[in-house]
């Protein structure tokens, strides 16, 4: 019985345990171009996944695709080595919002990605991912 119990408090630490909206955004560039595999999908919420579906409808009509896979690292091509060792994450968290900004170098230049979240069932998820360097928002695009 006593284990039992000590079972059932390791288990509901892990559920009270939330996770920070820097580790949802983190897990992206741990695995990049994950943002826009669809088994990932739960992560996001509109107006983000809104596109991102869009994006998987177009795909899959032939007719293109609406965006570049490396949604995270500003659509460039990047040397992960260069990217992991540059790679810093600054959060803020204001009630059921937050924003990670993460900034990194890619082909020796510098990038600024801003990542908008909400928390959803007491789980952070993306609503909006956007490019400092290059103004460009993933809620802006038209995949039609």
């Amino acid at each position: 019985m006593r284990a039992f119990a000590v079972l059932f408090l390791l288990a509901g630490a892990g559920i009270a345990h939330a996770q920070t909206p820097t580790d949802t955004v983190r897990a992206f560039y741990e695995r990049p171009g994950s943002e826009a595999d669809p088994t990932q999908r739960h992560w996001f919420v509109d107006p983000a996944r809104h596109v991102l579906d869009e994006g998987d409808r177009l795909k899959a009509s032939g007719e293109g695709d609406c965006f570049d896979p490396n949604l995270a690292l500003d659509g460039v091509e990047a040397d992960k080595a260069e990217v992991e060792k540059t790679l810093k994450f600054a959060e803020a968290v204001r009630g059921e919002t937050a924003i990670v900004v993460v900034a990194f170098m890619a082909g020796g230049e510098p990038h600024r990605m801003q990542w908008k979240l909400k928390r959803v069932d007491g789980q952070w998820k993306i609503e909006d991912l956007l490019s400092v360097t290059n103004e460009w928002a993933l809620s802006q695009y038209q995949c039609e």
